[in-house]
């Protein structure tokens, strides 16, 4: 299990992205997909999970939303309607807003205040960005809509469970 995001403050709530593997590693049309969960810790013994499968695009966007949290602007995550979505706002004071909406299964909203963030967060955040491409790099081409072929012509060998 590997973080894709981990935001946590000093009062026990959080909202983790946690990457639990690929999706159907081995083969074409689901390697590059990575099943993973969102989860939500609030301090007080409650929390929610919510499951979701990233594709390779997702992680792009990621990195174009942490760009606009760097910038001190709202962003949004995972609004394509498939899965559950993120919406990261500030307050006046400076906490941050997250927001996980599980429209697609279950119509909850989850939003959790965690304290004014440090201005090496996000730095720690595309640091986790970039072990994930590291222990997922993606593997399959679209050589045209519908047609995909292994990256340098052959299947990956199977990759070693990724921890941390």
């Amino acid at each position: 299990m590997l973080n894709l995001i981990h935001l946590a403050d000093g009062r026990g709530r959080s909202i983790s992205v946690r990457i639990l593997g690929r999706a159907q590693p081995g083969i074409l049309t689901g390697h590059d997909l990575l099943e993973s969960e969102i989860v939500v810790t609030t301090g007080e013994a409650l929390g929610a999970s919510f499951p979701v499968t990233l594709l390779p695009e997702d992680l792009e966007e990621w990195e174009e939303a942490l760009a606009r949290l760097e910038a001190g602007e709202p962003a949004r995550w995972l609004d394509s309607g498939r899965t559950p979505s993120l919406a990261f706002n500030f307050q006046e004071n400076g906490d941050l807003l997250v927001s996980v909406h599980d429209t697609p299964a279950t119509g909850v909203t989850v939003t959790v205040a965690l304290t004014a963030p440090s201005p090496t967060r996000t730095a720690g955040q595309r640091s986790r960005l970039a072990r994930v491409r590291e222990a997922y790099p993606q593997a399959v081409a679209e050589t045209s809509p519908g047609v995909y072929e292994w990256r340098h012509g052959r299947r990956p060998a199977r990759e070693p469970e990724a921890t941390g």
